[in-house]
């Protein structure tokens, strides 16, 4: 029998215990372990959650990895045209964890209707482009048809349709410039047959997809003539070593940036949640831990007398020591069953009604995402679970340096 844990066992179960001095300290310690564990899961499910969503958003509309002319153009318009015979089309088998590759191409244009006007750029995508990554993002309509000739069918985006004042099943006028620039534009009518919101005010403002048919008719370019390659990976946080590895396999005359090179802004912006994160555990820990040697401090002082009668019976100081330590483990279990019932809980509330709003303008979306794996839920408890017990050993080394004989008879 484990003498050190029956004993332990003993002194939680003592119905005279609620009474004691310690008894609102122990409460005291269990609720600041609990509320931390509680904001240490909401922290981590809300940064990761909000990562992720605005990785999946920005991957959605632009790939991982874009391939493009090795040219200085910095605009979102494809200027030169590409070939789409190339060794990483359609299939990229030279480097693994390639998912899809589609071909795109851009032209900035100008809405013109009769309240309003807006500038634009028409994206052209082709029957190759994966419309599933952005399928969740569509609020009214279908995607274009593109199978068949060449129509007029567009995706606007809701921002645009507003300011424009149109509605799904409107036709409008757009205008595209020619490369003289002393001609008269072009002008396209095309039809509404979707809207959607991505809530990327950097997409949404600009954004206009259709066959990229229109844009290889107005830029003359023939039909194996594209803007840029779209590269989607298995893993995006393999993004940064995977655009290496692209970038040596594809021509010296082509150019390859991942999304985190590009839209630098917004992953910058993500990587502040990183150290936000970390900042929040080391606080919430620390908390919990000075609570927790508070409480077993108190728990010692309480029970001297018997840590001298322990002692005096032959009991040795790691014995005695593990006592409180076992005592402290059964605190700290408590307090992250309640953290943990209240953290994931309000995750849960969170993922399935949304009732937490956010401005798209500040943070991209408009429900703030939540996100918690299993591996990262454990991480946190064990974590919390091992800090804490590993500074509890400091406090309980005073049960050393108590006297037998002055113990026996403290008061």
């Amino acid at each position: 029998m484990n003498l050190e844990y029956f004993i332990a066992k003993r002194l939680v179960t003592d119905k005279g215990r609620k009474s004691s001095i310690s008894a609102p300290i122990i409460k005291i310690a269990i609720a600041a372990i609990a509320i931390g564990m509680m904001m240490m899961i909401v922290s981590v499910a809300t940064g990761i959650g909000l990562q992720q969503k605005i990785r999946e958003k920005v991957s959605a509309f632009n790939g991982h990895i874009i391939i493009s002319n090795y040219d200085d153009n910095q605009s979102q318009v494809s200027v030169m045209p590409l070939s789409i015979h190339q060794d990483f089309y359609p299939k990229f088998t030279k480097v693994s964890g390639v998912s899809h590759v589609q071909a795109v191409a851009s032209k900035a244009g100008i809405i013109r209707t009769a309240d309003a006007f807006e500038g634009i750029v028409f994206k052209g995508v082709g029957q190759d482009y994966r419309w599933k990554n952005i399928g969740e993002y569509i609020i009214q309509g279908r995607k274009p048809n593109l199978s068949g000739a060449l129509n007029n069918e567009v995706l606007i985006s809701e921002y645009l349709a507003q300011r424009l004042k149109l509605k799904l099943g409107d036709t409008f006028n757009t205008f595209f410039m020619k490369e003289s620039g002393n001609q008269l534009p072009n002008l396209r009518v095309f039809k509404i047959v979707g809207i959607y919101n991505s809530g990327l005010q950097e997409f949404d403002s600009s954004f206009l997809m259709g066959d990229i048919r229109h844009v290889q008719r107005i830029n003359k370019w023939t039909a194996d003539q594209v803007g840029a390659f779209e590269v989607f990976l298995d893993d995006f946080t393999a993004i940064q070593t995977k655009g290496k590895e692209i970038y040596e396999n594809i021509s010296s005359t082509l150019d390859s940036q991942t999304i985190a090179e590009k839209y630098y802004f917004i992953f910058e912006w993500l990587e502040l949640f990183d150290f936000n994160i970390i900042v929040i555990l080391v606080v919430m820990i620390a908390v919990a831990t000075i609570n927790m040697v508070v409480a077993l401090l108190v728990l010692i002082l309480e029970r001297t007398q018997m840590i001298g009668i322990l002692k005096s019976l032959g009991a040795a100081n790691w014995s005695v020591r593990k006592i409180f330590l076992y005592n402290a483990f059964y605190l700290i279990i408590r307090g992250l069953f309640w953290g943990n019932l209240l953290g994931v809980g309000l995750v849960l509330i969170q993922q399935y009604t949304g009732i937490i709003q956010l401005n798209p303008e500040n943070y991209y979306v408009s429900v703030a995402p939540v996100s918690l794996s299993f591996s990262y839920w454990l991480a946190l408890n064990l974590g919390t679970t091992v800090v804490c017990l590993l500074v509890l050993l400091i406090p309980s080394y005073i049960i050393t340096k108590i006297s037998p004989v002055k113990a026996i008879r403290f008061d």
